[in-house]
C-alpha cells in the first residue's frame, strides 16, 4: 500500500492549520459590537466624522428621568391587603352575660376592626417606608383605602379598647375581661395585587420620548456633546447593539468578518509562497509572523474592549520592526499592511487609521535598513512619531479645513506610541530565545573581536586569527558585490575556523621555525587531525552558544571536499592502493547559501595565497581561477544558491583585493652616514 503520508504534506497540512488558527483567533477577537463603534463623553468635542442616523430609532430617556417618573407614579401607590374572616361577635356573645358591657364591647370592637389590625412587623414596614395610604379589598371585593396612621396592631389595638373599658367601666374591669381573646389581625398582604398594581403604573412610563429619522443629522466632528447629543448617541448604541443581537444580524456579522480575515491571511501566504519561499518553507517562520500579528491584534481588541483610551496609544509600528529584523523589508510592509486592513475594520475611522498606520510602517522599514543598535531604534521611533503628526494634520486639514478641529489628545497617543516602540529591542532578544533566530543585534555583538571566544582564539592560534580576519575582509567585500548578507557572512568568516584552538600547532599559520607535528604522522593521520577541526569548531560553537547559522558556516567552510595536501601526497606515493574515498574527505555538509560559498572560496584562496613564492599581478589571478574553477567541479558548490555571474564577479573581487595586499613595496635606500 503507498504510503501517501510524507514530510512534505505534513507541512501542508500543518499551515493549513496554522492558518484556521490564526483565523479563528483573529475573528474572535472582533468586538461584538459592529453597529457602534465610537467613544464619547458629555461636554467633549465629538472626534469622528458627521454622524447621521443609519436608521430609524427611538430616543431613550435617561437614568435620571426615567427614575424621577417612576418616583412620581409610584408617590400615591398603596400596597393592597386582603380583608380577612375573625370569629370574635359570636365568642363575645357567649362569654358576657352582661347585655350592656356586651353591647360596649361590640361597638368598641367593630371600630377597631372597622379600622384594621395588621400583623406587627407589616405595620413598621409600612411606617418606615413613609405609605400614606393602603388598599383593602373586602369580603364583598370592594377597594377601600384606609390611612396607615389609624391602622393597629395586635397591642394597640388591645391597649385602645382597654382604654375605653377604664374609661366606661373603671380600671376594676380588667380584672373580669380577657380581652386578648377577641382581638386578632384581620388584614393580610396581599404580595399578587400589590406587585400588579406596581407593574401596572411603571408600563404607564415609557422609555423613550420622541424618534430620530434615518438620514437625520446628530453630530458633526468638532462639536461639543451636549445633554441633547449625549443622550442621542446613547439612544443610537442601544439601539444598534439591539439590532446586532439578533440572529440575522450577528451571523451576517460574523460571516464577513471571516471573509474580509480569509481572504486577507490568503493574500499573506500567497506571498510569502509566490515571494519568499524561503521564509514560507520554515515552519517556525510561518508561526512567527502569525504570532506578531496576533499580538498586535490582542493588544488592539483589549484596548477596545477593556479601556476607553484611543487604539492610537497601540505600537502598530513595532510589527514591521520586528518583521524587518529577522526577515526583509517588502515582507515586513507586507504583513504590516495585512494586519492593518485587517485592524481597519474594527476601527471607527478605518481610512484614517490606515492612512496613518500604514505611512507609519513604512516609515519604519525605511529608517531600519537593519536593527543592529539601540540609537538606530530611537531615531525611527522620532521619524515615526512626525510621520504620524504630519499625516494627521494634512488629514484632518484636508477634511475638516480647519485646525481648530485637530485633536490634541491624539497627539499625545502618537508620542506614547512612538515611545513604546524602544520596547522593541527587549522583544527581540525574547524572540530569539524562543523561536532560535539570529537577527543584527546578535550578529553585531558576535561581531566584535573583544569577545570572551574571540579573545581566546586570537590567543591560542594567533595565525589561524589573523587569516579568519582576512577571509572575513575578502567575504564582505564579495557579499557587497552579489548583494549577500555581509554582516552574516563575515560573522561565519571570523569563526569558521575556531575548531584550530584545539590543536593549533597542527595548522601551517601557527607553526613556528617550521616545527610541524603533522610531519611525524602518516598522512591519513595526519589528514584526520586537519579534517577534526571542523567537528571541534562545531563543538566549540555549541559550548558558547553560537547560533544555528553560524554554526552552519562551520560545518560547510570545508564542504565534502578533500584534505588536498595529504590526499595528493598518498595519491602521489601510493599510485596503486585502493583507499576509500571518504578517508580523506571532510564530511560536510556542502554550502546552501551564496554566503557560505563565498566563505568556502574566500577561505581556499586565502590560505593558499599565504604560500605563494611570488606575487604578482597574474600569478594571484590565476591562483583565485585555479582554486574556485576546482571547487566547482568537484561539485562542492553544487547545492548553493550562487549564479556563474556571482562566482565571477566573486574571482574579481578577491583578485583585487589579494593583488592591493600583496602588492610589491618599494625598497628604501639604505643611509650610508
Amino acid at each position: 500500500m503507498k504510503n501517501f503520508i510524507n514530510e512534505q504534506s505534513l507541512k501542508t497540512a500543518s499551515r493549513i492549520l496554522f492558518f484556521i488558527i490564526s483565523l479563528s483567533i483573529f475573528v474572535q477577537l472582533f468586538p461584538r459590537k459592529g453597529g457602534f463603534k465610537y467613544t464619547f463623553s458629555e461636554g467633549k468635542p465629538w472626534a469622528y466624522e458627521l454622524l447621521t442616523a443609519p436608521f430609524d430609532f427611538p430616543i431613550y430617556k435617561t437614568k435620571e428621568v426615567l427614575q424621577n417618573e417612576r418616583k412620581d407614579v409610584m408617590k400615591d401607590f398603596a400596597p393592597f391587603y386582603k380583608m380577612k374572616n375573625v370569629e370574635w361577635e359570636a365568642k363575645l356573645g357567649t362569654a358576657i352575660e352582661n347585655e350592656q358591657l356586651r353591647t360596649f364591647l361590640m361597638t368598641e370592637l367593630a371600630k377597631i376592626y372597622n379600622k384594621g389590625i395588621v400583623e406587627t412587623i407589616e405595620l413598621d414596614s409600612l411606617q418606615k417606608k413613609n405609605y400614606q395610604q393602603i388598599c383593602v379589598v373586602d369580603n364583598n371585593n370592594r377597594l377601600i383605602r384606609k390611612n396607615v396612621d389609624s391602622l393597629f396592631n395586635v397591642r394597640t389595638a388591645y391597649n385602645t379598647l382597654l382604654k375605653q373599658c377604664q374609661t366606661r367601666y373603671g380600671a376594676e374591669i380588667s380584672q373580669f375581661l380577657n380581652l386578648n381573646e377577641y382581638i386578632k389581625e384581620n388584614l393580610e398582604y396581599d404580595r399578587n395585587l400589590s406587585e400588579k398594581d406596581k407593574e401596572e403604573r411603571l408600563r404607564t412610563v415609557g422609555e423613550t420620548a420622541g424618534m430620530v429619522q434615518a438620514g437625520e443629522r446628530i453630530i458633526d466632528k468638532g462639536e461639543i456633546i451636549t445633554a441633547h447629543t449625549y443622550q442621542l448617541l446613547n439612544s443610537l448604541r442601544i439601539e444598534s447593539d439591539k439590532q446586532e443581537e439578533t440572529m440575522q444580524g450577528a451571523n451576517l456579522m460574523l460571516i464577513g468578518e471571516i471573509l474580509i480575515i480569509t481572504m486577507l491571511m490568503t493574500l499573506l501566504y500567497l506571498y510569502l509562497y509566490l515571494f519568499r519561499r524561503k521564509i514560507y518553507k520554515e515552519q517556525k517562520n510561518i508561526i512567527f509572523i502569525l504570532l506578531i500579528q496576533l499580538l498586535i491584534g490582542s493588544i488592539t481588541a483589549l484596548v477596545i474592549r477593556f479601556s476607553s483610551l484611543s487604539i492610537y496609544i497601540v505600537p502598530f509600528a513595532l510589527l514591521p520592526i520586528i518583521i524587518r529584523t529577522f526577515f526583509d523589508s517588502r515582507t515586513a510592509l507586507f504583513v504590516h499592511i495585512i494586519t492593518i486592513f485587517i485592524l481597519s475594520t474594527i476601527t471607527n475611522n478605518p481610512f484614517e487609521f490606515t492612512l496613518l498606520q500604514i505611512s507609519g510602517g513604512m516609515m519604519a522599514v525605511s529608517c531600519l535598513k537593519d536593527l543592529s543598535s539601540r540609537d538606530q531604534l530611537a531615531k525611527a521611533s522620532f521619524y515615526i512619531f512626525i510621520n504620524y503628526i504630519v499625516v494627521y494634520v494634512g488629514y484632518t486639514l484636508l477634511i475638516e479645513g480647519s485646525f481648530a478641529s485637530l485633536n490634541w489628545e491624539l497627539i499625545i497617543c502618537f508620542a506614547i506610541s512612538s515611545i513604546l516602540l524602544l520596547f522593541a529591542y527587549g522583544l527581540v532578544y525574547l524572540l530569539e530565545k524562543i523561536f532560535g533566530m539570529v537577527s543584527n543585534i546578535t550578529l553585531v555583538e558576535l561581531a566584535n573581536v573583544n569577545t570572551p571566544l574571540m579573545q581566546e582564539f586570537s590567543e591560542k592560534a594567533p595565525g589561524t586569527f589573523q587569516h579568519a580576519l582576512q577571509v572575513a575582509n575578502l567575504v564582505t567585500e564579495a557579499c557587497k558585490k552579489i548583494n549577500g548578507n555581509t554582516l552574516l557572512a563575515r560573522i561565519g568568516a571570523m569563526y569558521h575556523d575556531i575548531g584550530k584552538m584545539n590543536n593549533p600547532l597542527f595548522f601551517t599559520e601557527n607553526q613556528l621555525n617550521g616545527n610541524n607535528p603533522l610531519e611525524k604522522l602518516t598522512y591519513l593521520e595526519a589528514s584526520t587531525k586537519i579534517i577534526a577541526h571542523v567537528s571541534d569548531g562545531v563543538e566549540i560553537a555549541k559550548k558558547h552558544n553560537l547560533p544555528k547559522i553560524v554554526i552552519d558556516f562551520i560545518k560547510t567552510h570545508h564542504g565534502e571536499g578533500h584534505a588536498k595536501y595529504f590526499y595528493i601526497k598518498y595519491l602521489q606515493e601510493n599510485p596503486d592502493a585502493k583507499i576509500s574515498d571518504t578517508a580523506f574527505r571532510y564530511q560536510g555538509p556542502s554550502p546552501r547559501t551564496k554566503e557560505q560559498a563565498i566563505l568556502m572560496m574566500a577561505d581556499a584562496v586565502e590560505a593558499a595565497s599565504r604560500s605563494m613564492k611570488e606575487y604578482t599581478e597574474e600569478s594571484i589571478k590565476n591562483l583565485v581561477d585555479t582554486i574556485i574553477d576546482g571547487q566547482i567541479n568537484e561539485g562542492l558548490l553544487r547545492y548553493a544558491k550562487i549564479t556563474f555571474i556571482d562566482v565571477e564577479t566573486v574571482k574579481q573581487v578577491f583578485k583585487e583585493k589579494l593583488i592591493t595586499i600583496h602588492h610589491t613595496r618599494i625598497e628604501y635606500p639604505k643611509n650610508n652616514n
